[in-house]
């Protein structure tokens, strides 16, 4: 194990319309794309795809999505430990003009204990709250052992507090600081105040708004995408959380600023194809972007 990575599994089914239909009225939208779902569990096969393989804690249905999911998680070898609920989650999303509307069905009533693993040579672990008992277990353990620990803070769960104190990268979304009624740079304040080592808070089309190991606030600004290229931002954070995961992991010697700006190719990437799966790049696909849209960082 090199890696590890708990969440929430989804399957997303994203699709391209026009219009959303009411009452008895039907329409045809114009693409469509499924794939795997959930914040950690992107960026688990994210991370998988660029080269470095983790393993997953993420729940498990025993019904035909499940198994679907399963099979996602043997295309990309990702060793899945699941945690049995009784029914798959799903996600429906429309994007539209950079955004995304999201409809979920979440089945996160574990019916068993969280699996306890073998941490021997895991060098990372990322978690987005979710199963909030494993990553709070967990969070502890790999802080204890020495093992980076990443947080995906896309929004205020039960535990969230609490788990900062174990996080050395946290890098959090708009929607947090809403719901927290705190400013993008108050974010960074609460952040430091909870003893993480290195913090941020990701803006969309307006970059990342982050602090270095020395508390160093500064901007990583997006990279200049023509507007008419963003087909879907939906999965692009969680793409970022396992690009720079696998940086790290990569080339532990190079600086967080540039573990931030291979993720952010990365993301740029995703944003310009429709679903999870399509979104996620190869090591030349982000050569690409960064080559594409090359931004003094």
């Amino acid at each position: 194990m090199q890696a590890l990575f708990i969440g929430q599994t989804y399957i997303d089914v994203v699709f391209i319309t026009d219009h959303m239909p009411t009452g008895d009225e039907k329409h045809v939208a114009t693409d469509y794309a499924v794939s795997f779902g959930g914040n950690a569990v992107t960026a688990a096969f994210c991370c998988a795809k660029l080269g470095i393989v983790p393993d997953l804690i993420a729940t498990a249905a025993n019904d035909w999505l499940g198994r679907m999911f399963q099979d996602m998680c043997a295309k990309y070898a990702i060793s899945l430990h699941g945690r049995k609920v009784n029914q798959s989650s799903l996600s429906f999303i429309m994007p539209k003009d950079g955004k995304r509307a999201i409809v979920r069905c979440r089945d996160d009533e574990h019916i068993h204990p969280f699996p306890m693993l073998n941490l021997g040579g895991c060098r990372a672990l990322h978690i987005d709250g979710h199963q909030p008992d494993a990553a709070i277990h967990y969070a502890k353990v790999c802080r204890e052992a020495g093992i980076l620990t990443s947080l995906d803070g896309g929004g205020l769960r039960t535990n969230t507090h609490e788990l900062l104190e174990f996080i050395d990268v946290a890098i959090v979304a708009e929607r947090l600081c809403e719901q927290m009624d705190l400013t993008p740079e108050k974010m960074l304040d609460y952040l430091k105040g909870r003893g993480c080592k290195i913090g941020g808070v990701t803006m969309g089309e307006k970059g990342l708004l982050w602090y270095d190991e020395t508390g160093t606030v500064q901007v990583m600004p997006a990279m200049p995408i023509p507007r008419e290229r963003v087909i879907d931002t939906n999965g692009a954070g969680d793409v970022f959380h396992g690009a720079y995961v696998y940086s790290y992991l990569a080339h532990p010697g190079k600086s967080w600023r540039e573990h931030f700006d291979f993720a952010r190719a990365a993301s740029t990437f995703k944003i310009q194809r429709l679903g999870n799966e399509a979104g996620l790049p190869t090591l030349v696909d982000i050569a690409k972007v960064r080559h594409e849209f090359e931004v003094r960082v």
